[in-house]
């Protein structure tokens, strides 16, 4: 099987888990428990998500400048600052430790 195969075969099960998705009632997604489940795994996936793309490497762990540049913007967000002011802010903080030489 070529790679090909396995994206579109791939592609084939989301779309048809998505169209599967019209079919659930409203009244099951209105439900406390349903709704609490779908907004707590939003939450962990898109935690699971930054944690992997900040600590992620090649060979394994890497910590290196895209982790303080991280807490930063949690930190800013936590302030509620304006969200292109917690970009550039984390931007900022990663470009001088790299140009500093720091968790390179």
């Amino acid at each position: 099987m070529t790679v090909w195969n396995i994206v579109l075969l791939a592609s084939a099960a989301v779309l048809a888990l998505k169209l599967l998705g019209y079919l659930v009632p409203p009244s099951f997604i209105e439900r406390p428990t349903p709704a609490r489940v779908a907004n707590l795994l939003t939450v962990a996936l898109l935690a699971a998500l930054v944690a992997t793309q900040t600590l992620q490497h090649s060979t394994g762990i890497a910590v290196d400048a895209r982790l303080p540049a991280v807490g930063v913007a949690a930190i800013l967000l936590a302030l509620r600052a304006p969200f292109i002011l917690v970009v550039v802010a984390a931007a900022v903080v990663a470009g001088v430790l790299r140009l500093l030489g720091w968790m390179g």
